[in-house]
């Protein structure tokens, strides 16, 4: 076996032992990229003497004996919206090309610290808008199981890159869904936090109220290590607070769910559902039945009100936050412009593509004052009821279980074509963000044309264990998981 086909822990432990080294593993991985990334387009950025560099500090970390972490030697692919010194994050935009940032996010900073690898930067809808990747300045990223279907978004590079073995594990980040959604089309684990639970420093925003850091792995277990490094309290970002800690073992040695209840909504099987996707997460709750857990559906009818609550909010914060990117201190800059007017107008329209301008200005929209009240007001008042529902749902139940999407990975084109299709696509993700809550998302299977479907569990806030225990547990039953796109 190749290191790039190991899990995480699989591979720390081998450097831990003294078996290979980090070097190794980089190289490993290196000569995956090398050999396959022009077919998937994973990434948007990816410099071998650098990774080699960090891989020879991890090392020595791990030689001197500093380096603790379960995961201590593990090269880590970077969505290419969190900020690593010196290294180019573009956001997979025009308009920051050429940015280097003069800092590393705090979860970088950890993931170093712990003597994992930072190793290269992963493709994504540009600035994070997006359910296929197919947004991004340099390209759309292709799905591993196939070619002519997308990976989800936004952080469609970084699942893309865990399905192709082109990475080992990899760091996303979910707005509404952008971890969840290509996991579930490129058929690996992701594990969207709790808000505040991960540092959000350094993450270049979107909408700031719903943005959070997590993992992409290659199962539940290596998610569990990887938030472990990744979570608790950071004075540069208020938000943030400390998780309710757990150990490994405490994932590893729940084998069963004996004692817990499971909520479905039934409101995320109505309309617009493939019939595979509800069948394959219907298999999935009779597993966890099997596994000791007690199930039901509830009704949950709030449910049609989360497309147009978060796409109001998140426009709204994204207008606000890329106020910045104006051509003048960093970034793109227009050739064309003349003057001050020319600087601002030029450099923003030819630096963001179409997808940005268009939230950009739906954002401009429901914060004017003619249309305040008629629509942001009412998106907090309806934020406000889904929060209410989650809380009333979590008095009976220890997590919900439900599907990631209501289809599997869509034709490439088809999300351009039809955005209200895309945006439709989010609708059993986007209230987990607005309410701020942990949602692991896993393979529970595949469709009749052999793509992967995705399922998803939700749990309290700052309760990760639960749901990464449970699947853990799930994983432990199936193999979903373990299936891989025939690649090569």
């Amino acid at each position: 076996m190749e290191i790039f086909e190991m899990t995480a822990l699989e591979t720390a432990e081998k450097i831990k032992s003294g078996e290979i080294s980090c070097r190794d593993a980089v190289e490993s991985v290196a000569k995956s990229i090398n050999a396959r990334d022009e077919k998937f387009n994973c990434y948007t950025h990816f410099d071998l003497d650098l990774a080699l560099a960090n891989a020879d500090a991890a090392q020595k970390l791990i030689d001197s004996g500093s380096a603790v972490s379960p995961l201590a030697g593990v090269p880590v692919a970077i969505k290419d919206n969190i900020c690593t010194k010196g290294d180019i994050t573009s956001c997979a935009s025009k308009i920051l090309y050429n940015f280097k940032p003069p800092y590393d996010a705090t979860v970088v900073k950890k993931l170093t610290a712990a003597g994992m690898i930072p190793c290269g930067k992963v493709n994504m809808d540009e600035f994070a808008m997006g359910s296929t990747t197919e947004t991004s300045y340099y390209g759309a990223t292709k799905n591993p199981w196939n070619v002519s279907r997308v990976p989800g978004g936004s952080s469609g590079g970084a699942a893309a890159s865990v399905a192709a073995d082109e990475s080992i594990i990899a760091l996303g980040s979910d707005t509404g869904g952008s971890i969840r959604q290509p996991c579930s089309f490129c058929g690996v684990t992701g594990l969207k936090p709790t808000y505040g639970a991960v540092s959000r420093y350094g993450l270049i925003a979107y909408a700031s109220s719903l943005d959070q850091i997590g993992p992409i792995a290659k199962n539940a277990l290596d998610a569990a290590a990887m938030f472990s490094v990744i979570s608790g309290r950071d004075e540069k970002d208020g938000t943030s607070c400390n998780s309710n800690p757990f150990t490994l073992d405490d994932i590893k040695n729940a084998k069963d769910l004996k004692g817990k209840k499971i909520g479905i909504p039934s409101d995320y099987f109505g309309e617009g559902i493939d019939l595979d996707v509800a069948a394959k997460v219907k298999e999935a709750a009779e597993v966890m039945k099997s596994l000791g857990a007690e199930v039901e559906e509830f009704s949950m009818p709030i449910v049609k009100y989360a497309i147009p609550t978060y796409y109001i909010i998140a426009c709204a914060e994204a207008c606000s936050n890329f106020s910045r990117f104006d051509g003048i201190k960093y970034g793109y800059k227009s050739p064309d412009a003349h003057n001050l007017r020319d600087v601002y107008f030029k450099s923003r329209s030819e630096g963001f593509g179409m997808e940005v301008k268009k939230r950009i200005m739906l954002g401009n929209f429901v914060l004017s004052s003619g249309y305040f009240d008629a629509y942001y007001n009412k998106a907090l008042k309806a934020k406000g009821l889904i929060v209410k529902a989650f809380n009333e749902a979590f008095e009976k139940y220890d997590f919900l279980l439900g599907p990631v999407a209501p289809t599997t990975a869509l034709e490439i084109g088809k999300g351009l074509s039809d955005p209200l299709a895309m945006y439709l696509g989010d609708i059993y993700t986007v209230m987990i963000n607005i309410a701020g809550l942990p949602s692991l998302a896993l393979p529970c299977g595949f469709d009749g044309d052999n793509m992967p479907v995705g399922m998803q569990l939700i749990g309290r806030p700052f309760d990760e264990k639960t749901i990464l225990a449970a699947g853990n547990a799930y994983q432990g039953e199936t193999a979903y998981h373990l299936q891989k796109p025939q690649l090569d």
